[in-house]
């Protein structure tokens, strides 16, 4: 078969046929009555593999090397195309994040493209510092893109940096809470901490939806710091969340402290004193949840509170009944030296 039924057939143009000729991969060793140079069978199956190969991404050198080559291993050659393939499907994903990017930021002109390339540049940067100071001046000069610092903050691991980026992004204006309420799905569990953590540094009513979705979450800690940042901010669906956590002894110093701001109302205080009251379990093992759940119960004023203080002091663990009786004995001062003596709220 000539040259040009072979590329009709192949789809391999006779130009690049001639190529393979010229570095000895696919030569023709068949003669016409002519004197022309035909190719055989066997060169025409020569043919289909170096195409096969090509196709899978390797070049003529390699291609030349795997045919002929006395020490070719077929697996190893697999193992290294997966290899360059991930690391090239690893650039290009970079590269699609880059320019998604730039493309978030709206840029007006080329000054904007590079100098949001620029900031990219110094929020990917491995010194700890240059990505703080990079985060302190995206919000200094103006609103920054959000997506950059969305996907930043879900990355960082050192506390310092991470602050600086939830401060800008409690500047940046509308688009974090989504794309944060977003990340809260995220596979990875430390992701989804940084997620609601950053929620919780964000203004108010800006957070507060996500927060609140987040008290549903099925990962525990989510669901913890989010109580955390609604109890402190004076919403009562928290409650439950947080009344677990002293309970459970899971930051439970910081979730007494949200239980306290919020039993401001007398209503809400009983709740939450009902609520830690029914958590107490006798018996030695229940000890250390009752002294957190008494400690707790300090900062809930209301009769419900004082009851359950006043039964702990009698506990049969001695470590229960110290930390109640004295929890009592700071109430019942307190209400001494309010206003018409005995009548203050921590000692009702």
């Amino acid at each position: 078969m000539l040259i040009g039924e072979v590329a009709r057939r192949s789809g391999v143009t006779a130009r690049m046929l001639r190529h393979y000729d010229t570095l000895g991969l696919v030569r023709p060793t068949g003669r016409s009555g002519s004197g022309y140079r035909e190719y055989s069978g066997d060169d025409l199956r020569r043919l289909f593999h170096v195409e096969s190969l090509r196709s899978l991404g390797l070049s003529l050198r390699e291609v030349g090397r795997a045919l002929d080559g006395p020490g070719f291993a077929p697996a190893a050659l697999v193992d290294d195309l997966i290899r360059q393939t991930r690391e090239r499907i690893a650039a290009e994903t970079a590269l699609l994040t880059r320019l998604r990017r730039i493309g978030a930021a709206e840029p007006a002109d080329w000054p904007d493209v590079l100098q949001t390339v620029a900031l990219l540049q110094e929020l990917g940067s491995p010194s700890a510092g240059r990505r703080q100071r990079a985060a302190l001046a995206a919000a200094a000069d103006g609103p920054a893109p959000v997506e950059a610092l969305v996907e930043a903050v879900l990355s960082e691991r050192e506390p310092n940096v991470a602050g600086a980026l939830k401060w800008a992004l409690a500047r940046s204006g509308d688009g974090a809470p989504q794309l944060l309420a977003e990340a809260l799905d995220a596979p990875a569990a430390a992701v989804r901490r940084r997620a609601v953590q950053a929620l919780a540094a964000l203004p108010d009513d800006a957070a507060r939806a996500p927060l609140r979705a987040a008290l549903a979450h099925p990962d525990t800690a989510v669901r913890r710091d989010a109580a955390l940042t609604l109890g402190a901010r004076g919403l009562t669906e928290a409650v439950p969340t947080l009344v677990g956590m002293v309970a459970e002894g899971a930051n439970d110093v910081d979730a007494a402290d949200a239980l306290s701001t919020l039993a401001g109302d007398p209503a809400v205080a009983e709740e939450i004193a009902a609520s830690l009251t029914a958590r107490l379990t006798p018996g030695p093992a229940g000890a250390p949840a009752r002294r957190r759940l008494a400690q707790a119960l300090a900062g809930v004023p209301g009769p419900t509170a004082s009851r359950a203080l006043t039964e702990l002091a009698r506990d049969e663990d001695p470590g229960v009944a110290v930390t109640a009786g004295y929890v009592r004995m700071l109430r019942e001062a307190e209400a001494e030296a309010a206003p018409g003596g005995g009548g203050g709220v921590r000692g009702s």
